[in-house]
């Protein structure tokens, strides 16, 4: 299941209300273009903004919708009981995986990210996959704790953040050797990832994937494939989206994207989060033109 494309749609929030017909027709779309896993309820799919009984329907209407694709479920949260109650709804909802992110208030110790993952692999019975997001979480993962948890029972994968593509290979190779053999490694960031994954990595969790899995199938199936050539290309062809992405976070630049191809009303993320500016749609506008995307 850790391997190759794992797609991470929006969950679209139209007027304060989880569109669960939207968000299926993306999740569809991802899984009839051949993603090798869905990842719902992950950063991309706002799953922070949302109550438990919106993520059980969101986790849910993603297994139905994806149909024989795995569907990896993300169930961060402030309190241990509750990623407990996220892990059981994910898990009857008939989730292959759960995705896991220390989310905090206060800054969390390497011990208590420790005693979180043994208490969920504890209650699990689904690979779990350790999301080192520190960008939203400001909880860096040491390569000491991936060790530590990777040796956990039913931790089967770890999602490292994103790294300068020069840095690719180098960070690929110092993962590897904490990791335990049975831990994929996956990476997130998509303007590092072709690379990442032409450099060993195993899976790519997607943002771009989730909203235009075709142009990220086509940078995986190339890595797969030993093209690195391909991977590399493909990758600078879509630099002015990534560097929008970083500019403006690549959550609210997806979400313009959904809106632009018309998969999705314009204002489609939970508030206070707002769509982007004029200015900014004009830009996207632009660059999804010259890449022929629209």
């Amino acid at each position: 299941m850790f391997t190759g494309l794992s797609a991470f749609p929006l969950t679209p929030v139209i007027n304060d209300i989880v569109d669960l017909d939207l968000f299926a027709a993306l999740v569809r779309r991802a899984a009839e273009a051949g993603a090798d896993s869905i990842g719902a309820l992950g950063s991309t799919g706002s799953y922070a903004y949302l109550s438990r009984e919106e993520r059980r329907r969101v986790a849910e209407a993603a297994v139905q919708a994806a149909g024989e694709v795995p569907v990896i479920v993300g169930i961060g949260a402030l309190r241990t009981s509750d990623v407990l109650r996220g892990a059981e709804d994910a898990q009857n909802a008939g989730a292959a995986g759960l995705l896991l992110a220390p989310v905090s208030y206060q800054p969390l110790t390497e011990n208590e990210v420790a005693d979180l993952f043994e208490a969920v692999s504890a209650a699990s019975s689904v690979p779990i996959c350790i999301y080192d997001n520190p960008t939203t979480t400001r909880f860096a993962f040491t390569d000491e704790l991936y060790a530590r948890i990777g040796a956990l029972p039913h931790v089967e994968a770890v999602k490292i953040p994103p790294r300068p593509v020069a840095e690719a290979a180098d960070r690929i190779r110092q993962v590897r050797a904490v990791l335990p053999a049975k831990v994929a490694l996956g990476v997130s960031g998509d303007g590092f990832s072709g690379p990442a994954l032409s450099a060993g990595a195993d899976v790519w969790f997607s943002v771009l994937g989730g909203t235009l899995p075709d142009r990220a199938l086509a940078i995986t199936r190339a890595a797969q494939a030993g093209d690195a050539g391909t991977v590399r290309k493909l990758s600078e062809e879509l630099e002015p989206l990534w560097n929008l992405f970083a500019e403006f976070g690549s959550l609210r630049v997806i979400s313009a994207i959904a809106a632009q191809l018309g998969l999705l009303p314009q204002d489609n993320l939970p508030a206070p989060l707002q769509p982007l500016g004029e200015a900014v749609q004009g830009r996207l506008a632009l660059v999804l033109s010259d890449l022929e995307l629209v």
